[in-house]
């Protein structure tokens, strides 16, 4: 009977264990001999075997365990997983740097997520959420791609805050609320300098940007259209339509401008009689209308002179 006991006590650990999810890149904390000896060896023992589990499931069974030390432990933070396991395994990063994420989930479960830096002392979120997510793992629609594969940036604000190893996690948090189960994953990191690494070379592209908007090729356009407006000077060809005068300088009109005047220096001189037979050339050259109009002009000036 005691071991059948003890065989339906570890097959509910797996249950507990089964799945879920974690953080794979970049990489996580990790369960550790800090771990077993602030959490106790059995809880330990359920994470080394699936770091996927969830964080009721430590407690079900820490709960019968008497090296289970719940202020050493801080369950609640990371799943209880030690900064002293993972010393070595601190990322560092900048202000404003981008940081890819890949997560493992193993089985979905509805619910709800965030991305967070968390000051550990206080097991605390610093500022906002880096990312979240109001329906996670859906059960109805399954796990998208977002959700597994996404990019966090680094705040700008943090000052000296996470300058120093295990002050600061970023914590990738799951409340799959249709299960009532708790996933918490890990990552160690330090933020040095105040952003002048990347990101300044982000914010130097940024400026760079508004060169595109100082386009003057759209002031160079206006400057094209205006020279096309100037083009109408082709129109002042309707000079062609000033032939008729031509015409009209073999007649001597009783009342002229500076074209009659011109008429009058060169028939002056002319007897009246002979003046009409000089002017009856009619043109050959100009055009049907043109000649109809000097015979029209002719006539005018003839019953003029009469």
């Amino acid at each position: 009977m005691k071991q059948a006991t003890s065989i339906l006590a570890t097959a509910g650990l797996f249950a507990l264990a089964n799945a879920h999810g974690y953080i794979s890149s970049p990489s996580p904390r990790l369960p550790g001999d800090a771990m077993a000896s602030a959490c106790g060896q059995q809880v330990y023992n359920n994470q080394a075997a699936d770091r996927a589990g969830n964080v009721q499931g430590e407690l079900q069974v820490a709960s019968g365990q008497s090296d289970y030390d719940t202020d050493a432990c801080h369950i609640w933070l990371c799943k209880g997983y030690q900064f002293d396991d993972n010393k070595a395994n601190v990322q560092s990063y900048t202000a404003g740097q981008s940081v890819d994420f890949v997560v493992d989930i193993v089985a979905p479960h509805t619910g709800v997520a965030n991305v967070s830096i968390v000051d550990t002392a206080s097991n605390t979120v610093i500022g906002s959420s880096l990312k979240d997510w109001s329906d996670y793992a859906s059960t109805a629609t399954g796990v998208s791609e977002d959700e597994t594969n996404f990019s966090i940036t680094i705040p700008d604000d943090l000052g000296s805050q996470c300058s120093e190893a295990g002050a600061c996690v970023i914590q990738w948090y799951w409340y799959a609320e249709s299960i009532d189960q708790t996933y918490e994953s890990c990552v160690d990191f330090t933020v040095g300098g105040s952003g002048s690494g990347s990101g300044s070379g982000s914010s130097s592209s940024s400026s760079a940007v508004p060169t595109s908007t100082s386009v003057p090729t759209s002031s160079a356009v206006t400057s094209s259209s205006t020279t096309t407006t100037a083009a109408p000077t082709t129109t002042a060809a309707p000079t062609t339509t000033s032939v008729p005068t031509t015409l009209s300088t073999a007649v001597r009109p009783t009342s002229t401008t500076t074209e009659g005047s011109k008429e009058t220096t060169t028939t002056s001189s002319v007897p009246s009689s002979t003046s009409t037979q000089t002017s009856v050339s009619i043109p050959k050259d100009g055009t049907a209308q043109e000649q109809l109009t000097f015979v029209a002009a002719l006539l005018k000036a003839l019953l003029a002179y009469q």
